[in-house]
């Protein structure tokens, strides 16, 4: 018996647009916080282009991004073409406001601030796939986190159209991770209050994106996301900084960030609650603050060997 070949791929044609910001951009760092380890299916680094797999209401797309002579060319692909077109002022930090932030009275941030003016938040306003991603991060590395990524949006997503530099995928929609097998779920390394986590918002996606989006500031929609089975604060601070460019979300509970600001701003660990301390003087800026940390390259020495990953597979 003779299996019939694969249907060749849809010729998608090319949508391109140029968006010109109002001032420096550093696009590849703007944009980073969006990439999920170096073989991100969805996200790829190909020299200077950008290239984003995502899915929008009117279909999934490919987008690529290049900055030059002041302005951002972007090229898009597939059923979502024009819609993807339309959120590159988003992605490239247009809502973001950093009037009030004032970094100059700590120098560590006043010279990474000078040393990197063209930082923007992003925003890509897709609440749900957001927390997806941010879920599989929950008390594990993110050597694991990334590979759970890989694994599931490379099998149960959609292949990115257009001619991407290496195959790239759409993560699925809301119903297709609601769909993924508890098999698959265990294979790609992912314990099971993290799958159960992901389904159960899977089937609220939909009134989730509709009452984070009419929330009115962070707390408010720390409250609607944190209203679901298995979401913390540092699930709502991760997901409100990649979905809406939070500029005040500081990720409580986090490993490694209290020690990070805390040795970046006075020499010295610290824990949650003096982190919030230290953070306080930039209120309504917080995220810019841990950003412009992670950038500066203050790192403290390490202490120990680092955490091991544990693979819940081998019980």
């Amino acid at each position: 018996m003779t299996l019939a070949a694969d249907p060749a791929p849809r010729t998608w044609p090319v949508r391109e647009t140029a968006y010109r910001p109002r001032g420096p951009l550093d696009l590849q760092a703007t944009l980073g916080v969006l990439g999920r380890g170096p073989r991100d299916p969805a996200f790829v680094r190909d020299g200077t282009v950008l290239w984003l797999a995502l899915r929008t209401e009117a279909g999934i797309a490919t987008l690529a991004l290049r900055a030059g002579s002041g302005e951002v060319r972007a090229s898009a692909w597939g059923p979502g073409a024009d819609a993807a077109l339309d959120l590159v002022p988003a992605l490239c930090g247009a809502h973001d406001d950093p009037d009030g932030f004032d970094p100059s009275s700590h120098p560590l941030l006043a010279t990474t601030a000078q040393r990197h003016p063209g930082v923007r938040l992003t925003r890509t306003g897709a609440v749900f796939d957001a927390l997806a991603g941010v879920v599989l991060e929950q008390k594990v590395t993110g050597l694991q986190a990334y590979g759970a990524w890989r694994s599931l949006v490379t099998r149960f997503g959609d292949p990115a159209p257009g001619p991407v530099p290496r195959p790239m995928a759409v993560a699925p929609d809301a119903e297709g991770w609601r769909r993924i097998p508890s098999w698959a779920w265990h294979r790609a390394g992912v314990e099971p209050p993290q799958s159960r986590t992901i389904v159960r918002a899977a089937e609220r996606a939909a009134s989730i994106e509709r009452a984070v989006h009419a929330a009115t500031d962070g707390p408010a929609r720390d409250r609607v996301l944190t209203s679901l089975p298995g979401i913390g604060l540092w699930t709502s601070a991760e997901t409100r900084i990649r979905a809406l460019g939070d500029p005040d979300a500081v990720s409580v509970g986090d490993y490694h960030l209290p020690h990070e600001v805390g040795f970046a701003l006075t020499g010295h660990r610290t824990d949650d609650a003096g982190m919030l301390a230290l953070l306080e003087p930039w209120a309504g800026h917080r995220q810019r603050v841990v950003r412009l940390i992670r950038m500066s390259g203050a790192q403290e020495p390490r202490r120990g060997p680092r955490l091991a990953p544990e693979d819940h597979r081998k019980r």
